[in-house]
């Protein structure tokens, strides 16, 4: 007799016919519950494990702002950025932090204490802390934190690699969205590899979360389901301002470098220097080159002090893995060798001629010659209180410049500067017809100028010329 089983009861019969599943691999690191009992408890102990070492912070600051007549101009708003007289005004941000060591190390966002006069964290259980910041990185979006008078064995979170992330995850974002309190959403890890699409000064490599990220979560914890932290969360991509499901964390594994250089007493994150820029291969790039898929950065150009080219890639060549992981983007490129660190050596799998090859690449901080010589500019000069630099590979780094640039970089305008229409980050390289390479031939040529002044700049990667009667 044929027997009808509830929906219910029949799926159950299904699961029971069905083989055991085969156990999960040694190395990963996560695993269902395995009895009714975790069920009904559900992310309970990874919370009340992970809460205490989740932090609120209240960061204030002073800034002065220009209030120019042509901000709503979309042509002179660009040339009178600075027009207009300063005014102080207090800056109060609210976000998270992750406690990450005993002695007190806390990880933050820079957008939330970056450039803070006066920063409090406040513990789960209410106690508060001064802090200052140890080092910092506005394009990381990156803080790290020392807690003043700590008391001993704090709350923390253990890092975990986050190169061994996968998609499906669980994890659980913790913050103060909103400053409503200390707050816990779940979602899964939706997306790795994430390169160019945070908001802000973040730039580089994410883990895609659908874990519920709102204002206020910014440098809160993205842990596991062990409770172990493998991101820091920093933004979501919105269009109506809250949640979409879709936000972006930094990985634990850039997180530790950055602790590992605030240890080492560095206020400013050093980042390996490439000294070469490029792009990603696109499918039609993939056909003309001979790849089978599309991936990899193109080398389109080379410093002649460049490790890569030290170690023998060439321009036209694709980088398709630093140690035996895949960069698609140049920013995750820079991300690999970020989280290699600087003095390593890491080793490079790249495409030539129908061929892939390695090479061992050494990773150096940017050579800072030739001097910078930083000079301002004097009474005698037409354009009195210039504040210039020599651009150098690693000024251009600090910079964002493209390799290559040279010219003089323009670090503070001066009230004539600004009214003549000089910007700061304008990299001059000619003026009246003579090319610039220094600061010190700069101000002998401005000096030297007697009727008119035509300078050839570099502004935001175009390139412009001012007029000037004098």
């Amino acid at each position: 007799m044929t027997r009808i089983l509830p929906p219910f009861l029949g799926i159950v019969a299904l699961i029971s016919a069905l083989p055991p599943l085969a156990p999960l691999p040694a190395q990963a690191q996560t695993r269902v519950p395995s009895s009714q009992a975790e069920i009904s408890l559900g992310f309970a102990p990874v919370v009340r494990q992970a809460a205490p070492a989740v932090v609120n912070i209240y960061a204030r600051r002073i800034v002065e702002r220009r209030v120019s007549p042509f901000v709503n101009d979309p042509f002179f708003r660009d040339f009178f950025r600075e027009f207009g007289q300063p005014r102080p005004q207090v800056q109060n941000s609210l976000g998270s932090g992750v406690i990450l060591s005993d002695d007190g190390i806390v990880v933050s966002n820079y957008h939330v204490v970056g450039q803070a006069d006066d920063i409090r964290v406040v513990l789960n259980d209410r106690r508060e802390f001064s802090a200052r910041v140890l080092l910092s990185d506005s394009e990381a979006d990156l803080a790290i934190l020392q807690i003043d008078d700590a008391p001993q064995d704090m709350p923390h979170l253990q890092l975990r690699d986050s190169d061994n992330v996968e998609v499906g995850e669980l994890a659980l974002a913790i913050g103060n969205p909103f400053g409503v309190g200390q707050t816990v959403s779940s979602g899964i890890v939706s997306g790795l590899a994430r390169s160019g699409t945070a908001t802000g000064n973040g730039r580089g490599y994410f883990i895609q979360t659908d874990a519920p990220i709102n204002p206020g979560n910014s440098g809160g914890a993205l842990i596991d389901i062990n409770g172990d932290l493998i991101g820091v969360n920093t933004s979501i991509l919105t269009r109506s301002g809250g949640s979409n499901g879709i936000g972006f964390a930094i990985p634990s594994a850039l997180v530790a470098q950055f602790v590992a250089q605030a240890r080492q007493g560095n206020d400013r994150f050093e980042r390996p220097w490439a000294g070469m820029s490029g792009q990603e291969v696109d499918a039609t790039m993939a056909e003309n080159l001979g790849l089978p898929v599309p991936g990899g950065v193109i080398v389109a150009e080379l410093h002649p002090e460049s490790p890569f080219g030290a170690a023998g890639i060439e321009v036209g060549d694709v980088i398709l893995a630093v140690d035996d992981l895949a960069v698609n983007t140049p920013p995750e490129m820079i991300f690999r060798m970020s989280v290699a660190g600087l003095g390593a050596q890491t080793q490079v799998t790249y495409y030539r001629d129908g061929e892939e090859a390695q090479a061992e690449v050494d990773l150096i901080a940017a050579p800072d010659e030739p001097p910078r010589n930083p000079i301002t500019t004097t009474r005698n000069s037409p354009i009195p209180g210039l504040s210039l630099e020599t651009v150098n590979p690693a000024v251009a780094a600090q910079r964002g410049l493209d390799t290559g640039t040279t010219g003089v970089l323009v670090t503070d305008p001066g009230p004539v500067g600004q009214r003549v229409g000089l910007l700061r980050g304008d990299v001059i390289q000619g003026v009246n017809g003579i090319a610039i390479a220094d600061s010190a031939t700069l101000a002998e040529v401005l000096a030297t100028a007697t009727r008119r002044l035509d300078i050839n700049l570099i502004r935001t990667g175009r390139r412009m010329t001012l007029r000037l009667r004098l």
